[in-house]
């Protein structure tokens, strides 16, 4: 006889892997839910793919570039309705209350969120100090550093209620130099120094939490969708021992 199955009742009840079979023959498949939030750059586009494969549907949130482009033939990456599965939410980075209703609103949608990857891939801003103006400076404050602390807020808030799931910070390398007599990017590696040193608080002060807090950076321009292929699968396995560090990508996987 099968474990779980009697004749008054007359169904199994089994439990195998993330899918629940009945005899009755209807199978009910748990949902993962997966948000993605970053700023729009080729990196976000690599990790909304590799979502794209592992569910029917995830939640995709971009932090607009209010910044001038100087260059108007570049070419931007496609936008999220283009994904497979996204499911975009708005998000105005430096309202604390849209941080909340961003979660709220990716709970309703996908059941709970169970893995939230958070990509810090800010704009170049190709300007000499003195020729900031205010609203560049309130920009990259409200889009790029506040924001990032308001959503992690309510995105510890939710997976400490949960009490299981993962937290990802992404990081690219912090790169300052510039060839002489040539145009240097202000306010980008400003603002990836910001969220690898809250990153890294975030990662010091969470080794107790029964959710995972983990990091991720080392990937180069042209390797975007092998680094984030690679993160994905450490994010897959949901080993502890995972949690509490930086993750440093590189080809040679065995060092890791």
């Amino acid at each position: 006889m099968i474990p779980g199955y009697t004749p008054e009742r007359g169904f199994v009840f089994v439990f195998t892997g993330f899918t629940f079979w009945l005899s009755l023959g209807y199978t009910c498949t748990m949902i993962r839910g997966i948000l993605i939030a970053g700023n729009n750059s080729s990196l976000f586009s690599a990790a909304a793919a590799e979502a794209s494969k592992r569910v029917e549907s995830f939640n995709s949130v971009q932090i607009p570039n209010r910044f001038i482009i100087p260059d108007k033939e570049a070419v931007l990456p496609p936008p999220m309705e283009s994904v497979k599965g996204a499911i975009p939410i708005s998000w105005n980075p430096s309202s604390p209350i849209s941080a909340r209703s961003l979660v709220l609103s990716a709970e309703n949608r996908l059941g709970k969120i169970d893995n939230a990857i958070l990509i810090c891939s800010p704009p170049a801003v190709f300007k000499a100090a003195d020729s900031l103006t205010p609203q560049d400076i309130d920009i990259l404050v409200n889009d790029e550093i506040k924001g990032w602390l308001l959503l992690t807020r309510e995105l510890m808030i939710h997976f400490r209620r949960l009490g299981a799931g993962s937290l990802s910070f992404v990081a690219p390398e912090i790169n300052t130099g510039g060839v002489k007599n040539t145009p240097v990017d202000l306010l980008g590696p400003a603002a990836s120094a910001s969220f690898q040193a809250f990153a890294q608080s975030v990662l010091a002060s969470t080794v107790n939490e029964p959710f995972q807090v983990m990091g991720f950076t080392g990937f180069e321009a042209g390797s975007e969708e092998e680094f984030i292929s690679w993160a994905f699968k450490i994010i897959d396995e949901g080993a502890r021992k995972n949690s509490g560090r930086w993750h440093r990508y590189t080809k040679l996987r065995f060092l890791r």
